[in-house]
């Protein structure tokens, strides 16, 4: 890609960006915030993450 696309597509993007009503970006955000992975699956893999529902089930009983 020459850099003269890549500005292209940079400001493309960002008046995209600019365009969007402010409660559609709010939208966005909080629609990726919610298919994140939890931090520590994300972070430690699947281990910890079964230990710490393990626990909490335990602790709920």
């Amino acid at each position: 890609m020459k850099s003269n696309e890549y500005v292209k597509y940079i400001t493309q993007t960002v008046v995209k960006y600019i365009d969007q009503p402010k409660d559609e970006r709010k939208k966005h955000r909080m629609e990726k915030k919610d298919m994140k992975e939890p931090f520590l699956f994300r972070w430690f893999g699947v281990l910890p993450y079964i230990f710490y529902f393990g626990i909490k089930k335990k602790k709920h009983k």
